[in-house]
């Protein structure tokens, strides 16, 4: 099953999408919502982010090949931060950014969304706690980033996490294909198989010390390939069997690297 959220006039509504058609839900999929009976043409509906968490719990290095890109090492552990959701837009929505920020980085990664609570939840019975997936985009003013010397604000700011165009529960995460493109050339292309630690892994790592939410999100990662955006780009995740993810960007302060 797909799932979507679309704005509609009456606000923003979840559905199933079924081929090209929209079929409302009396809620969030997570919280036992049912068809209303009603139908929408996908291609008359504006998507917006298929997500509605608390938190946002990031992997901030999940690939080998990034670790290295990074040049601060391979960690023994997955290495979080959060969120807020704030970041969050949807599909088309331009990223943008403070005047002050004078470079923003496209990240792509695989997102699991949480359906169910979960607390000390087994790598074996991780499947059971999870929703589906979707695309995500990690935005980052990577030189805020490494001023602070925390992640926080570099990747907290409003927008810095488009995600989309929809969830699924119809792939497996171990081996799925992720690309990034950079106004049509890819500059991110990897494999989850390539993951230091698993999905299972990494609910069950993060599940021992916090409680994750229904609709929650955890995003995975991403694989070497990270670099900055300018005016006038657009950016594209993608991943296997989910879809893509795209997004224009409009940062007037930054108009050539």
């Amino acid at each position: 099953m797909r799932y979507v959220r679309v704005q509609t006039g009456s606000g923003p509504v979840w559905g199933q999408l079924r081929g090209e058609t929209v079929f409302p839900l009396t809620g969030a999929p997570y919280l036992g919502a049912v068809p209303t009976g009603e139908r929408l043409p996908l291609g008359e509906c504006v998507l917006l982010a298929p997500a509605e968490p608390g938190k946002i719990v990031c992997v901030g290095k999940n690939y080998y090949d990034h670790a290295m890109e990074m040049g601060e090492g391979v960690p023994d552990h997955p290495i979080l931060f959060l969120k807020g959701p704030n970041v969050l837009q949807g599909p088309e929505v331009p990223i943008t950014a403070p005047d002050f920020v004078t470079r923003v980085d496209y990240e792509g990664e695989l997102a699991v969304v949480i359906g169910r609570r979960a607390k000390a939840v087994s790598a074996e019975d991780a499947k059971a706690y999870i929703l589906g997936y979707t695309c995500f985009n990690d935005v980052t003013a990577r030189l805020v980033q490494k001023a602070d010397g925390q992640w926080t604000r570099g990747k907290g700011m409003d927008g810095f996490g488009p995600c989309g165009p929809w969830i699924t529960d119809e792939v497996e995460p171990e081996d799925l294909a992720i690309t990034t493109r950079l106004n049509g050339q890819v500059v991110q292309q990897s494999r989850t198989s390539l993951f230091m630690h698993s999905v299972p892994a990494l609910i069950e790592f993060i599940t021992a010390s916090m409680t994750l939410e229904p609709g929650d999100l955890i995003s995975t990662g991403t694989p070497a390939g990270i670099g900055p955006m300018k005016d006038g780009d657009r950016v594209e995740v993608e991943i296997q069997g989910i879809g893509t993810l795209a997004s224009p960007v409009v940062l007037p302060a930054i108009r050539s690297l």
